[in-house]
């Protein structure tokens, strides 16, 4: 009984000490100036790749996303590329200029050595279920 105790005592310390979440104000709406959009890109929590963050560059902005967090990029109401870069593979979105917001779901997938990133676009009403659910990401 003392061994099992002892387990379960080391995961929670295990999990506590891996499973960081980004901490920072909830999902709030960006305010668009004119001739620009807003490109969301989050990521939910998911305990495979929490530990990597890899660089989103959308125009001329780059942020790094943890898990659970997000960040607006504000760019020029035009075509846009947004793309990530992990160590083994990288992804790229082309973003329409006509709707002036877009919501992009950053994924980390297996790799063989290292996590692969992804962009995935998500359409407006299921990327605001899971955005409400993650926070701004603080510089």
């Amino acid at each position: 009984m003392t061994l099992r105790v002892f387990a379960v005592v080391i995961a929670a310390i295990c999990v506590c000490a891996t499973g960081c979440a980004v901490q920072g104000d909830p999902f709030s709406r960006a305010d668009i100036p004119p001739g620009s959009a807003v490109v969301y890109v989050y990521r939910p929590y998911s305990y495979a790749g929490s530990l990597l963050t890899p660089e989103v560059t959308c125009a001329d902005q780059t942020a790094k996303i943890g898990p659970g967090g997000y960040h607006a990029f504000i760019v020029p109401a035009s075509n846009t590329t947004c793309r990530v870069q992990g160590g083994e593979s990288a992804d790229e979105i082309a973003i329409d200029p006509s709707p002036r917001v877009h919501y992009i779901r950053e994924e980390i997938g297996w790799g063989f050595m290292i996590g692969h990133p992804h962009l995935d676009p998500i359409d407006s009403d299921e990327a605001q279920t899971e955005i409400q659910h993650c926070c701004v990401e603080q510089p």
